[in-house]
């Protein structure tokens, strides 16, 4: 049986995935020991981030080259900005920010780079590199959530409720859906289009470990 392409791109970046698990700012919501400013940081960022990932799922449903497609990305536009930014606004609500000051949250300069290339993407590039550059974002944060719940339970009880929320089997169904709709998509594209499906998968995953790096060093614009 011929390698999904899924597989070979996990496997082939598998670098970059693994230094997504071991950053500082990843093992610290594992152990619990990761300074609540952080955390409060890229709580911030990510509401931000998931906005214009909803724009993202929007036009991929636009896009869809069939009805059950199409049917599943707007249920996914209407879950990310109900059911995860809902969770990201209770979360802020534990640190006394209303949801006036969180959807007045600028962008970090990290935040603005990734939305605007998956948007940039969605807008030039063919529909299976579309999916391609949505697809790291859903699969690493359910792999996450998924080797962190197979450790100690994290003593900071809202590092406990993200870790069980990305571990879930719900969230696992939809990463492994997003993956099938991929390989499907890829089945007899050209060396050359697979070459784009590529470079948008491995761009999207560099994003991701610098969304950590980002949160970890709290970035902000220098001027």
């Amino acid at each position: 049986m011929a390698e999904r392409l899924t597989e070979h791109l996990r496997q082939k970046f598998d670098g970059i995935w693994e230094a997504q698990h071991q950053h500082p700012f990843v093992r610290g919501v594992g152990d619990g020991t990761l300074a609540l400013e952080r955390f409060e940081f890229w709580l911030r960022q990510d509401y931000v981030f998931l906005i214009e990932y909803a724009r993202l799922l929007a036009l991929a449903a636009a896009r869809s080259q069939d009805l059950d497609t199409m049917v599943r990305f707007s249920r996914l536009v209407q879950e990310t900005l109900e059911t995860e930014m809902g969770l990201h606004r209770a979360y802020a609500a534990e640190f006394g920010i209303g949801c006036e000051e969180l959807e007045q949250e600028s962008a970090a300069p990290t935040t603005r780079a990734y939305t605007d290339f998956l948007l940039r993407v969605a807008a030039l590039s063919d529909f299976a590199e579309l999916v391609a550059a949505l697809l790291p974002c859903m699969w690493c944060f359910s792999e996450i959530g998924q080797r962190l719940a197979t450790q100690p339970s994290a003593g900071e009880k809202r590092y406990a409720k993200w870790i069980a929320m990305y571990s879930s089997g719900e969230f696992a169904e939809l990463a492994r859906w997003c993956r099938d709709l991929l390989d499907s998509l890829a089945a007899g594209l050209s060396e050359r289009d697979l070459r784009k499906l590529e470079a948008a998968f491995s761009t999207s995953s560099r994003y991701e470990w610098q969304f950590w790096e980002m949160a970890w060093r709290m970035e902000r614009w220098q001027v």
